[in-house]
């Protein structure tokens, strides 16, 4: 909770520094800690929604970026839910999927949602790994991973 919060507030101030055309700058202090030592170095992507719009220009534009830009050396999408009917169906997000996979990004997806939706098959033929999810998820969680949810 205190990551997403922590990323929701950096987001507010660098929109608010952009929009009101504010210069911040400090001094650096002296044997200062950088700002993000100790934090998780996995950046991780759960991706749940259905909406194509949602995908790509959002959710994927991101996680790609994340890993093709080094901003988190590690980079994992979950393909949770009704993303995983829409990644079955749109050969354009495939393609997007795919490339992330070969820039190193990981893509996970859960058996249970890809049973229910019938689904598990296509997802293991697009390289996905297909397994269960939810004990992963809530590891996230209870080590204050990095997380945030599309």
């Amino acid at each position: 909770m205190t990551t997403r919060l922590t990323l929701v507030a950096a987001l507010a101030l660098g929109l608010a520094g952009g929009l009101l055309g504010a210069r911040f700058s400090a001094a650096p202090v002296a044997h200062a800690q950088p700002a993000n030592a100790g934090a998780p170095e996995r950046l991780n992507i759960l991706w749940t929604s259905g909406d194509p719009d949602v995908a790509h220009r959002v959710g994927l534009m991101y996680t790609h970026a994340a890993k093709a830009n080094g901003w988190f050396p590690e980079v994992r999408l979950i393909v949770w839910g009704p993303s995983q009917r829409l990644l079955v169906a749109d050969k354009d997000i495939q393609a997007k999927v795919a490339a992330m996979r070969d820039s190193g990004v990981v893509v996970e997806a859960c058996i249970a949602c890809a049973n229910s939706y019938g689904v598990a098959d296509d997802l293991r033929e697009l390289g996905l790994e297909v397994k269960p999810m939810g004990g992963p998820l809530s590891d996230i969680l209870k080590n204050d991973e990095h997380l945030i949810t599309f």
